[in-house]
């Protein structure tokens, strides 16, 4: 199978989802596209002090106005109603990072009287052969690397936002999508059309002030599969810390609701379980677990620990 390199050029690079972008490699299921990307805000540096970070240029004001993605990726044969599995098979960060919080309108920062606060930037010296983060205070964090947005678009007219991710993926900033892990997503238009990037060096669940360790992604691997015959409705994805399925809403609780229902189909799927009995399972062996709560629709993902249900 072929191995494709993207790097983070002008061609490769835009802030919105589309149906109508061209694609700017086509690729067939079973071949590897390694990407190189920018940190989520178009950063070139990290900057520090009074001088601030140097961004890419030059800019579209429109097509530019969210996430730096690398993409989008055409997959031959991708139709409406297939799923796409991307194998997270490589991610190193590069060697700095930054985070935030307080100083801008948001749901986090009006709820903790926040909004008005000046901002606290956190600049991180990122070493990705130790897997260790330190900051300008001097704490330090392990580091478990993850992209923030991976997917595609649905098949909607005009340019959508890389904010809320969508049933076919997006900016789910999960943080269990680490090496080692395969992930599914619903197809949404020919070509499927994936675009990846906001590469997170560290986040907790939640990410709650909205933004985790942003870094730029030295290498990330990827490897694409196609599945014709799967038919998903939310994203699901094998972890190595578990199966997880995601559900988006901008309530919480159908959020919640979303995850379990596509957790129930799983586990009957995998062990032949009616609905009552996969639900009677879970209770004991399944995990609800927010995602994140700062993308415009929350997020939360169900997650079933490889080996906590098995057969006789």
């Amino acid at each position: 199978m072929a191995l494709y390199e993207v790097e983070p050029t002008r061609a490769a690079l835009h802030g919105k989802f589309s149906r109508d972008h061209k694609p700017i490699l086509t690729i067939l299921s079973g071949d590897r596209v390694q990407f190189r990307t920018l940190d989520a805000g178009w950063g070139l540096e990290q900057g520090g002090g009074a001088r601030p970070r140097r961004r890419f240029e030059p800019m579209d004001p429109v097509l530019d106005s969210g996430h730096a993605l690398c993409g989008p990726i055409a997959i031959e044969g991708a139709e409406p109603g297939m799923t796409l599995e991307v194998q997270i098979t490589a991610l190193r960060p590069g060697n700095w990072g930054w985070s935030a919080a307080s100083g801008w309108p948001s749901l986090v920062n009006s709820r903790l009287g926040l909004t008005e606060t000046p901002e606290v930037s956190h600049r991180w010296t990122l070493d990705p052969e130790k897997m260790t983060g330190r900051n300008q205070h001097g704490h330090q964090v392990t580091l478990r690397p993850f992209l923030g947005v991976m997917g595609m678009p649905t098949d909607e007219p005009g340019l959508l936002s890389t904010t809320p991710p969508r049933v076919t993926g997006g900016n789910m900033d999960c943080k269990e999508l680490v090496v080692g892990t395969s992930l599914y997503l619903p197809i949404g238009v020919s070509g499927g059309l994936f675009s990846t990037g906001d590469g997170h060096a560290a986040q907790g669940d939640g990410e709650v002030s909205g933004i985790a360790i942003e870094c730029p992604m030295e290498r990330a691997e990827l490897t694409f599969i196609l599945h014709p015959e799967l038919h998903l409705t939310t994203p699901r994805a094998n972890t190595p810390a578990g199966w997880l399925t995601m559900g988006f809403h901008e309530s919480v609780d159908e959020a919640m609701f979303i995850a379990l229902e596509s957790m129930l189909d799983l586990m009957g799927e995998q062990y032949g379980l009616s609905r009552p009995d996969a639900l009677a399972l879970a209770s004991i062996v399944v995990d609800l677990r927010i995602t994140q709560i700062v993308n415009e629709v929350c997020g939360v993902h169900a997650l079933l620990p490889h080996g906590a249900l098995k057969t006789a």
